[in-house]
């Protein structure tokens, strides 16, 4: 075997200062009743928005898709649900 040294703890305390992750997972229904401007100031506080879609997609997030795209975010509709991300939050779709 080598004399391989790995300090975990050193690398625990990398990893916390890494990941000061802030924001949080925000359920909700895209049913056309909430504003655009709310949907957008969720998701510009670094919130992920996991929105039930009930009618059209494309004509419910019309009125704030392209404001989260201009910003760098990102829009996935998946199985009714549509997935609202905010900048630096990569959602992952390689597996569907």
């Amino acid at each position: 075997m080598s004399d391989f040294d790995l300090d975990l703890r050193a690398v625990e305390e990398h990893i916390d200062d890494e990941l000061d992750l802030e924001g949080s997972i925000v359920l909700g229904v895209l049913d056309g009743t909430t504003p655009p401007e709310e949907w957008l100031e969720i998701v510009g506080n670094g919130n992920v928005l996991v929105l039930n879609v009930e009618g059209d997609v494309n004509e419910l997030a019309a009125s704030f898709a392209r404001d989260v795209r201009e910003a760098g975010g990102s829009l996935v509709h998946f199985r009714g649900f549509l997935l609202v991300a905010p900048p630096g939050v990569d959602v992952d779709t390689g597996r569907l």
